[in-house]
């Protein structure tokens, strides 16, 4: 299809002014070394800004112009130095609470007067501050995504149980971030050699911590913990391994920060952030062999956080997308949930909802797809309800103007549609029901009536989320000195673009481990030759993407799979790239055709995207609005007819339970 045939003759105005103000942006080759996507080991904000109010987040200005002076806020305090004394003053000021100290993350939480927010935006080690928001859940998998191929555990009927050295991430630790994880659900127990050499029921949790109060570290009141983790590293002792996760040999270590409802505050994500980063006795100094950092004593390579909230401040700024960056320059993969925000209220299909910390550039975003009731991947399909980009985060300049980040999220999706994993036991009086059973009775799956092994099924990117964080570990287990960076590009690398979905439904594609794993081993040649790029799963065979996303945009070619530290050396951000021969650098979002990257239509033009505040929609400019789809015709003419998305709605589950769906402030 002709490019130029894909734009409406409406939009010729307004495409020659765009492009006269990004001609710069727009040239073949972009440099993605932008001093804005600049390492976080720098202030991520410009040191010209004088003005103490524009440290101040949009929605925490807009919440103190309602409030009195002395009512009390809760703000997240980001650092750029060590605090002053006139600053730690500050900070023991009478009336003043701090309630957390992060540092390992540069990062505070205060409880504090209204009237005292502006003056702490005064002091010059102050570099930006955040209200704190609420924290809420987002809420057959083996066989589609491809774990059934590859590096799977072998299982020893005379001894019950994995050969050790047979493959499901062993040795490798997945944190879970969540409502807690039942520790006496079978699923969370392999059958293995303990520290004598003698064969036991293993625990898979190997650390655990409450960091809501409640001191429940061997329960999940809410079930979304147990269900994630049951996702990841399901041993698969219920029903003779019908429902094993993605990696039963990784370890597994028990962050808590939801209640018993799944809601939480941000303080208690940074809390769990934190710790991962800190001495494991913090009462102690830092010693490699007798105190280490959390993160190795634990070996800690990846972090689930099938958790969000509305993103709202740029990721430059945003409290929970600093902390991930860190993480991730630690050599820790993150991965977040998009979000199950991809309907309004009025079941139409919207863009520009990807929750935090799914917005930060270093984190693997995932959203959701849907498997049809079917084991092979062709026909599986996004879920109209997972959260789309672009990112619509943004900053304000001291003009008062917002800059969208407008990054392409998610990265990739998995399945995330009725996924059936652990049910977590919650006695409470005569029930053993946890709070989304309780209240929601027909999420049970009924697979058991014994209260160790029942199972639920749930539907959400929260669901997507820790497939992909198995995908990792299993990753990591097959090239452990791998980086982040290149856990991330193969995942995407070797994704399967799904037809009909453009890459802000789908990122790079949907989940392949089969591939992912088969390149990651393939990187350990001294002379690499890159695998042949298709994979099949279930009888069906598809190629791989062999692009990857970065920023606002994707690149292809050969070079992205076979140059390792050339490309993939230092840098926790994909879009921070000086590109390099042999990558081609789209200029538009493509709709898939289920090809390879960019082998279908256009979307939309990166010009116009890399825009602050244009979205293109019905023929029209909206200023910094959400584009609606379903029954609309978008700016290439293409119309989503609303009968397709009520189809596709038909055979889905529901998301709610997992998470509410909420209108991002600001767009």
């Amino acid at each position: 299809m002709n490019k130029s045939g894909n734009y409406s003759r409406r939009f010729v105005a307004a495409i020659i002014a765009l492009t006269l103000m990004l001609a710069i942006c727009a040239t073949g080759l972009i440099n993605f070394d932008s001093q804005a996507q600049s390492s976080y080991s720098q202030s991520t904000r410009s040191t010209t800004i004088v003005d103490p109010e524009s440290k101040i987040s949009s929605d925490l200005r807009e919440k103190l112009s309602t409030l009195p002076a002395g009512d009390m806020v809760s703000v997240v305090v980001s650092l750029s130095s060590s605090p002053s004394g006139e600053l730690n003053a500050f900070f023991n000021r009478s009336g003043i609470h701090l309630r957390g100290d992060y540092a390992y993350l540069d990062q505070k939480v205060l409880d504090l007067p209204a009237g005292a927010v502006n003056e702490l935006a005064k002091f010059a080690e102050v570099e930006f501050i955040s209200f704190e928001q609420q924290i809420k859940a987002m809420g057959e998998l083996s066989a589609t995504t491809g774990a059934d191929e590859i590096n799977r555990p072998r299982f020893d009927a005379n001894a019950k149980g994995y050969v050790p050295g047979s493959g499901g991430g062993e040795g490798v630790g997945i944190a879970i971030i969540d409502s807690g994880i039942d520790i006496n659900h079978y699923s969370m127990k392999v059958w293995s050699k303990d520290a004598r050499n003698n064969w036991a029921w293993r625990s898979r949790v190997v650390a655990k911590v409450d960091l809501t109060g409640e001191g429940k570290t061997d329960q999940d009141p809410n079930g979304h913990g147990t269900h994630v983790a049951t996702i990841a590293v399901g041993s698969g002792r219920v029903s003779n391994g019908a429902y094993m996760g993605i990696a039963p040999l990784a370890n597994v270590i028990n962050l808590r920060v939801l209640d018993a409802k799944g809601e939480g505050r941000t303080s208690a994500v940074l809390n769990a952030l934190n710790w991962i980063l800190s001495p494991a006795d913090p009462r102690k100094a830092w010693n490699a062999i007798s105190n280490p950092y959390n993160k190795d004593k634990y070996n800690i390579d990846v972090v689930n956080m099938s958790i969000g909230t509305p993103a709202v401040d740029s990721y430059r700024d945003d409290p929970l997308c600093k902390a991930v960056r860190r993480l991730v320059s630690a050599g820790i993969v993150v991965i977040a949930a998009a979000g199950n925000s991809g309907k309004d209220e009025n079941g139409n299909k919207v863009y520009g909802r990807i929750h935090s910390p799914g917005n930060e550039p270093s984190a693997i975003t995932v959203g959701a797809t849907n498997a049809m009731g079917t084991v092979g991947p062709l026909d599986d399909r996004v879920t109209t309800y997972s959260s789309r980009g672009p990112t619509r985060s943004y900053s304000v300049d001291v003009a008062g103007v917002r800059h969208y980040d407008n990054l392409i999220k998610p990265d990739l999706v998995a399945p995330g549609n009725k996924i059936i994993a652990g049910e977590s036991d919650y006695s409470s009086g005569d029930s053993h029901l946890n709070y989304l059973v309780s209240q929601n009775p027909q999420l049970d799956a009924a697979v058991s009536t014994q209260v160790d092994r029942k199972m639920m099924w749930l539907s959400g990117s929260s669901m997507s989320t820790p497939a992909v964080a198995g995908a990792a570990a299993l990753i990591i287990q097959a090239s452990p000195k791998i980086t982040p960076v290149m856990v991330k590009m193969m995942l995407m690398y070797t994704a399967q673009p799904l037809s009909g979905y453009n890459m802000f439904e789908q990122g790079a594609g949907q989940l392949n481990i089969e591939g992912a794993v088969r390149l990651a081993k393939a990187s350990l040649q001294k002379d690499m030759t890159l695998p042949t790029p298709q994979s099949t799963t279930a009888g069906q065979t598809f190629p791989w993407a062999q692009g990857i996303i970065v920023g606002q945009t994707y690149v292809t070619g050969t070079p992205l799979g076979t140059m390792w530290p050339a490309l993939y050396g230092s840098d926790v951000d994909l879009s921070n790239w000086t590109v390099t021969d042999g990558i081609m650098v789209s200029d538009g979002i493509m709709v898939s055709d289920g090809g390879v990257m960019g082998s279908g239509y256009y979307f939309m033009s990166t010009r116009l995207l890399l825009s602050d505040g244009i979205m293109v929609s019905d023929g029209g400019i909206f200023g910094d609005g959400i584009m609606v789809s379903d029954g609309v015709v978008l700016a290439d003419g293409i119309m989503v007819s609303d009968s397709v998305r009520a189809q596709q709605a038909a055979v889905e589950g529901d998301p709610t339970t997992c998470m509410p769906v909420v209108v991002d402030p600001g767009v």
